[in-house]
């Protein structure tokens, strides 16, 4: 009985696109498990797949402009084939640069986000666990956890209402940062699970960004770049349902 290949990064890249073949995806998923490093790559891939297509579907899906249109039974002569070759090199250049360029925006706040994103993932694993102290100030002092943290951060900052998605907010506390101050704002729903939104300043190469997903033993987060902060919603919900709560924290905070 021959032993089964490993698994190679053809495939890997067959599992990022979802094409990957049914009879090799358990090889794959072990390997990935057995490999976080790989799956965060793989992520980051599927990440910049999803900005990409966001960013420029909506130019593919434009219909042709009439002047690159072949007109009926019209006679090419050589010098016409010629010119209608120079334009599509031209647009296969500019294309090339252009998906190099988008290529390169998208990787660099992934690379750079990544610690951050470690940061708020770590924070939620240590504690939402707690039973009897979750969070360092109650919801009962809503007013002047909020008042605290926005002074220690030096931004202000709002711990979004999420009732209306079922969680409830419990308090939140101050953390450490890479020597800088950062804030956790934890949620509980009826059944017990638990949100954390960790905010931040100072994050390297600071700019505004679109949603990204990052996921580490089983506990998925969506974080962005608005401003002057970062932010990070973190939990063990499916993907779906862990996004419709990021997008209602954006919209709160960018009303």
């Amino acid at each position: 009985m021959s032993a089964e290949p490993p698994v190679n990064e053809v495939e890997l890249h067959a599992w990022v696109d979802g094409r990957l073949e049914p009879a090799r995806h358990a090889a794959v998923e072990a390997y990935l498990e057995a490999n976080p490093s790989e799956r965060q790559r793989l992520t980051d891939y599927r990440a910049i797949d999803a900005e990409l297509h966001r960013l420029f579907d909506p130019a593919l899906n434009e219909p042709v402009p009439a002047s690159l249109k072949l007109p009926p039974a019209r006679r090419w002569t050589p010098r016409a084939w010629l010119a209608r070759a120079a334009v599509a090199a031209g647009f296969m250049l500019f294309g090339g640069a252009l998906g190099w360029f988008a290529n390169e925006q998208l990787r660099q706040p992934l690379v750079a986000d990544r610690a951050f994103v470690r940061q708020a993932l770590a924070a939620h694993v240590v504690y939402v666990p707690e039973v009897r102290h979750p969070v360092e100030v109650d919801a009962g002092q809503q007013q002047h956890l909020v008042a605290w943290l926005s002074k220690r951060l030096g931004a202000t900052v709002q711990a979004p209402a999420l009732e209306a998605l079922s969680f409830q907010l419990l308090g939140g506390r101050l953390l450490p940062a890479d020597g800088k101050p950062a804030a956790q704002f934890m949620y509980q729903d009826a059944g017990g699970r638990r949100l954390t939104l960790y905010v931040r300043r100072g994050l390297d190469g600071n700019r505004e960004t679109a949603f990204r997903f990052a996921e580490q033993d089983g506990i998925g987060a969506f974080y962005w770049v608005d401003g002057e902060l970062a932010y990070a919603l973190a939990g063990d919900l499916e993907r779906p349902a862990l996004d419709q709560v990021a997008h209602a924290v954006y919209q709160q905070l960018n009303p």
